[in-house]
């Protein structure tokens, strides 16, 4: 947890993130659409949220709280966002780029009965020429609405699979799983969409279950971003219950089968036997397909304008993770970041929900009203109008603004963060406990001390026999005349130094019985080391052997 960083502590502490670069889409500053910079995107698999060190001395334990990001209020996500979606400031209009692409909110729905109103004010197949875009040419520019989970595609539109459920505005399709069916209106260019979601209450974990997904537990780690610190975490990974939802479609009975794998044999070889094939490797055993839990009583709807469409799905997916099986435990994905790994996180890390998703194709805008006030109010009892029964007459809200779902959301991140601080306080007192109840053995251990074998030199008979052959092959090149000195007595230095590399025993005998010649001198350092005569006399050496 930014293990390489000395000065942590200081760093400054603050309670909001730093808020993002802004980048005019124009040179005169006149757009209300913005690029946005040093940001951390949520994208290759990975989940950025902004944290923040903190001020008392728990920061020793878990250094890192999270906190908010500006503006303090329900808007798109700053980092939960495609980066080709274009925002304001205030992070309620969105502009899109470059076909469809996505943005979530940044808080999602968990429970409850939830409103939101989103204005397209570029949509419905019109052109993308605007002043903002005087360099565009037109284009065609779509928009679909909707709600969606954490892991939905950002670099797709809501619907693509079953992870969103979306509301296309050409055709007024409602299309989930990349399937569209008929159900409401179309809309466009100034049209006002409400969407209501109704999630049942949230099932509590089962103390009792260790490997129960409605567990609150986080796997996230502490990273500095280019000035500010983050939490990364691995994103939760697309299940292939859900993938294999998309292969709808059975195969053809008429469909043209593929040809075989068979290979003929040669026909200009004969009789050339066939290798043995290998064994084909044992299969993994996989894991059976889950069931895919839903949400009983849960419903979406929209409305256009102020009139409702329609309940548009019902008992839709748990946005909880799949029951983890031991083989996907055995095979456990692990990302090494610095000093630390990530781990694939099987539990809800609050993160977890229904978030409105947003989809912008081309050039694409909207304008989103997290409440209070709505240009087109729904009913005080929703579900009323979609049951198609009276409303009480009470006329009390059953829903409530999504505006009030942020202070709500940030809340519960703050508990968990007590929680998580909890943990690793009784887990470092645990560590603590067994470290100080080892000490004593460890102490009282007596260390083993090295055992000093004297190792025998035993004599390499090889190179003994070798070295006795190569001294009786050069003996008549020792014993060679012509290699003596003239007008001298004495032994050829060539043959001192030779006897030096091969006889080294009898060096010290054979140097002091055979002393050099006046004009030339040698020294033995060691009797087992090659004797050399000294630099400077190499000339002289040469005249005496040729007679000069």
């Amino acid at each position: 947890l930014l293990s390489g960083r000395q000065d942590l502590f200081s760093r400054p502490i603050i309670t909001i993130s730093r808020a993002p670069v802004f980048i005019p889409l124009t040179v005169d500053e006149s757009s209300s659409f913005h690029t946005t910079e040093l940001l951390p995107n949520n994208r290759i698999g990975f989940f950025y949220t902004p944290a923040g060190i903190k001020p008392d001395a728990s920061a020793r334990i878990v250094p890192c709280r999270t906190i908010e990001s500006t503006p303090t209020s329900y808007r798109v996500s700053w980092e939960d966002r495609s980066p080709f979606i274009k925002v304001s400031r205030d992070g309620l209009s969105l502009l899109g780029d470059r076909g469809y692409r996505s943005s979530r909110c940044n808080a999602p729905v968990r429970e409850g009965k939830w409103y939101i109103e989103i204005k397209v004010t570029r949509g419905g197949g019109d052109s993308a020429q605007s002043q903002e875009m005087p360099t565009k040419r037109g284009e065609d520019s779509y928009v679909r609405l909707g709600w969606a989970r954490r892991e939905a595609s950002l670099n797709g539109p809501v619907g693509v699979d079953a992870y969103s459920y979306g509301f296309r505005d050409k055709t007024g399709e409602k299309v989930t799983i990349s399937r569209p069916t008929s159900y409401g209106k179309s809309y466009g260019t100034g049209d006002v969409i409400g969407m209501y979601i109704s999630l049942p209450p949230k099932r509590e974990a089962d103390p009792k279950d260790a490997s129960d997904p409605a567990r609150l537990h986080r796997q996230r780690i502490a990273i500095e971003f280019k000035g500010q610190e983050y939490f990364e975490s691995l994103e939760y990974p697309v299940v292939k219950e859900m993938s294999k939802l998309l292969n709808y479609a059975p195969p053809s009975a008429n469909a043209t089968p593929l040809p075989s794998s068979t290979t003929k044999k040669s026909a200009t070889v004969k009789n050339v036997p066939e290798r043995p094939r290998a064994k084909p490797a044992p299969e993994e055993k996989t894991p059976e397909t889950r069931a895919l839990p839903t949400l009983p009583g849960s419903r979406i709807a929209f409305f256009v304008n102020g009139e409702c469409q329609g309940p548009a799905y019902q008992d839709i997916y748990d946005y909880l993770q799949l029951r983890k099986e031991p083989i996907q435990k055995a095979k456990e994905k692990k990302k090494r970041d610095g000093a630390r790994e990530h781990r694939e996180n099987p539990f809800d890390d609050g993160y977890l929900g229904y978030y409105p998703f947003i989809s912008l194709f081309n050039h694409a805008s909207v304008r989103i009203n997290p409440g209070p006030d709505f240009e087109f109010a729904p009913p005080p009892d929703i579900d009323a109008v979609l049951d198609g029964t009276a409303a009480s007459g009470d006329n009390a809200k059953t829903w409530r603004p999504i505006c009030e779902r942020y202070p709500e959301f940030m809340e519960e991140q703050w508990a968990l963060d007590a929680l998580e601080e909890e943990e690793a306080k009784v887990e470092a007192d645990k560590r603590a406990k067994e470290q100080q109840k080892s000490a004593p053995k460890k102490a009282a251990k007596p260390r083993r001390k090295p055992v000093a074998q004297e190792v025998k030199k035993r004599p390499n008979k090889k190179a003994t026999v070798a070295g006795a052959g190569a001294i009786s092959a050069r003996q008549s090149f020792v014993e060679d005349q012509r290699f003596a000195v003239p007008n001298s007595v004495q032994p050829s230095p060539l043959r001192v130094v030779y006897t030096a590399e091969s006889e080294g025993e009898n060096l010290a005998q054979t140097a002091a019985s055979s002393p050099a010649p006046a004009e030339w001198s040698m020294t033995v350092d060691s009797v087992d080391a090659p004797l050399a005569p000294h630099p400077h006399d190499i000339p002289q050496m040469d005249a005496a052997l040729l007679g000069l």
